[in-house]
């Protein structure tokens, strides 16, 4: 666990993030309902049936920030990224076969990383993300973005993520922007 001012970000497992379903729908609901996203309760529902099966994977790690008295106020989580996974099969270009190889320990998928705007521009997404991958033993890390999404693309780059590739991750869902960040040549700003 680590602080940031009043901000407490805290490492969680999986069935410690199940058990804090509700703060990481709080923070999801509330950012992901806004644009670009604009995700509907209909949406906010289907995504935490997939966190819900997402938690019970044993390699799972989330991270919530909480302001001081206990108010969640951003959120992070993924998992490795399995051999057979779909990732690399809803992009709109395919990609050389060794960006696309898998393991089960090479590419930490970062589901998702959100704080909510009153608690924006204080690190703490930074924060969000250095504690769920503390300790991690993947060489990337790879997630998609919206490219209005302009402050998320921006701090992705300055962290080191480039861009690799364009997905439509969903038969409904607007084209994202899918970064990678080499770990082992990470620059810290």
């Amino acid at each position: 666990m680590t602080q940031r001012g009043t901000i407490t970000v805290e490492r969680l497992d999986g069935p410690a993030a199940a058990q804090a379903e509700d703060a990481f729908r709080l923070v999801y609901a509330f950012v992901f309902g806004d644009a670009p996203y604009s995700e509907t309760e209909e949406d906010v529902e289907a995504a935490f049936r997939r966190f819900r099966s997402q938690t019970r994977k044993p390699t799972f790690r989330g991270a919530l920030a909480r302001a001081e008295g206990g108010e969640p106020v951003g959120i992070a989580y993924g998992y490795p990224l399995r051999p057979n996974t779909g990732w690399w099969d809803q992009l709109t270009a395919p990609v050389p076969d060794d960006t696309r190889r898998e393991d089960g320990q090479r590419t930490f998928g970062l589901m998702e990383l959100a704080v909510r705007p009153p608690w924006r521009g204080r690190g703490i997404a930074r924060s969000l993300h250095d504690v769920l991958l503390e300790g991690s033993v993947a060489e990337r890390v790879i997630l998609n973005v919206h490219p209005d999404s302009k402050a998320a693309r921006a701090a992705y780059r300055s962290w080191g993520y480039r861009q690799v590739a364009e997905t439509r991750p969903g038969e409904r869902a607007d084209l994202h922007y899918v970064m990678l960040l080499d770990l082992h040549h990470r620059t810290r700003t």
